[in-house]
């Protein structure tokens, strides 16, 4: 009896905690950052990263976590095999030394054997971080230092000179056109974060490309602008499947400032004003395909308070789609201000979850995850991401959806008994069905595939294998085609004794 009872209150605590939250969303955008400059892999060998990458990839897939921003350019650096730049030194510890593979190919293939996205995370103008001390003979800064310049310890690509827009352009049309990626994403370093007493050395770099602006902070958001347009066409012109996502930092605008601008109840670094990084601007011209503010501070945090920052988000960011970037470690250190006996992650995934224009999250970072910091891990697989999600639809990229795909039927075979299908025909790339969905209904249940409660499973293969247990349960199984922007086709049914 006790048994029953504990697993009752089990059970109780699971469906509780989702009928808070409302149903699960059937498309939801659940990502993870895995990030390169903190050192988790410099000095290992190759297979010593890949088992740690598995490792984290493992543990994400059981999470839930459908896309992975992986850091493949920190400093004017790769982790790939670039036409351009050296090799990380987070890779080796020496810039420009051939690790002896490629990482990021082989994560495209790794997130894609786990029906994840990968997006290759970039930085755009940050050329050297403080750690750095030697740059390799072909780091672009060696090669054309007078695009640059230095602050607080880091070398920036100068943002007022066009020539470095196409410059890095050009690097993300090599990383785009070689790279079987699904999204292109930068972080929030656009011009360097401020140090009080430091200026930013741009001053001639003004007088000479001034474009008519009066004031230099009006021309750095221009620069800044002109960058993003660029960047955004460049990716789309090169694939135009590939997702173009920003990750800025938490506040727009502070509303104290007393402007017209739109303004948070805050109190901190600005995107606009500090940054120069106008990002409700891009959203509003249609530069950006995803948006993801870092908003990691705390519920009731006294300067920058989540549940107010997700709303204001929600209100004005959401002409894209809004995925919400939250910090787990500060999450799990924080108490919930309403239930004391828990940390914040309830409340503030409740948030993101019923916030009206919010359509996912994305996690910082993977490794806080792996490590299953305050439970946060366990939670999302079995509460928050209990069921499948496919992506958010993008429909102002494509809103064509695949053929169905034919020859849908259950087949014996020596190791069980295999749902089989075949690819439906497709004319261009676009139309072609990368993946499938795969949903299962017992006999006399409502078919709606509307919710995830059905959807099994999403997966590259042309089969799934069915639970044949004595052959007197009818149940009906339908499998649809999912292009690469997961527009669904139409269903195809098919009924089985199990």
């Amino acid at each position: 009896m006790k048994k029953i009872l504990l697993l009752l209150l089990f059970i109780y605590n699971i469906i509780g905690a989702s009928a808070q939250l409302g149903p699960c969303p059937k498309r939801e955008f659940r990502g993870t950052w895995i990030q390169c400059i903190n050192g988790q892999f410099q000095g290992l060998t190759p297979q010593q990263m890949q088992a740690n990458l598995i490792h984290q990839l493992d543990i994400c897939k059981a999470a839930g976590i459908n896309a992975v921003m992986f850091q493949v350019r920190g400093e004017a650096d790769a982790l790939y095999k670039s036409n351009y730049e050296p090799w990380s030194r987070f890779l080796t510890g020496t810039q420009g030394k051939d690790p002896g593979w490629d990482p990021l190919e082989w994560m495209v293939k790794e997130c894609h054997k786990r029906n994840m996205e990968l997006h290759a995370w970039i930085n755009p103008f940050r050329a050297k971080t403080k750690g750095t001390t030697e740059l390799a003979a072909n780091h672009p800064y060696m090669l054309h230092p007078e695009r640059f310049f230095s602050y607080d310890g880091l070398l920036i690509f100068d943002p007022g000179l066009e020539i470095n827009h196409r410059y890095i352009c050009a690097v993300v049309q090599d990383i785009v056109s070689r790279y079987d990626v699904d999204g292109l994403h930068i972080d929030d370093y656009f011009y360097p974060y401020p140090v009080a007493g430091v200026a930013i050395p741009d001053q001639q770099t003004y007088q000479a490309h001034s474009n008519g602006f009066k004031d230099i902070s009006d021309w750095r958001r221009y620069n800044v602008n002109s960058f993003i347009e660029a960047l955004y066409r460049t990716v789309h012109s090169t694939k135009p499947w590939v997702k173009f996502g920003v990750s800025p930092f938490g506040i727009y605008h502070n509303a104290k400032n007393g402007d017209r601008l739109p303004g948070s109840e805050t109190r901190g670094l600005q995107n606009y004003d500090d940054l120069y990084a106008d990002v409700l601007f891009w959203i509003n011209k249609g530069w950006v395909d995803y948006i993801v503010p870092q908003v990691y501070w705390e519920i009731g945090h006294s300067a920058a308070d989540y549940e107010r920052l997700v709303s204001w988000w929600a209100r004005y960011a959401a002409g894209r789609p809004l995925y919400i970037g939250q910090d787990v470690e500060r999450t799990v250190k924080a108490l919930d201000p309403k239930n004391a006996s828990r940390n914040q992650q309830a409340p503030k995934m409740q948030q993101a979850r019923t916030s009206r224009g919010v359509q996912g999250n994305c996690f910082w970072y993977s490794a806080a995850l792996t490590r299953n910091e305050g439970n946060y891990a366990y939670e999302l697989q079995e509460d928050y991401h209990l069921f499948p999600a496919l992506q958010p639809l993008m429909p102002f990229i494509d809103n064509k959806a695949p053929n169905k795909p034919t020859n849908v039927k259950p087949v014996w075979m020596p190791d069980g008994y295999f749902l089989f299908w075949t690819a439906p025909k497709a004319k261009h790339e676009m139309d072609k069905a990368r993946q499938y969905a795969i949903y299962c209904f017992a006999k006399g249940e409502k078919i709606d595939l509307n919710t995830p409660e059905h959807l099994l499973a999403i997966t590259t293969k042309t089969f799934f294998k069915l639970p044949y247990k004595n052959g007197r349960e009818r149940f009906t199984y339908i499998v649809t085609a999912l292009d690469r922007l997961q527009n669904e086709s139409k269903p195809v049914k098919v009924k089985v004794k199990l």
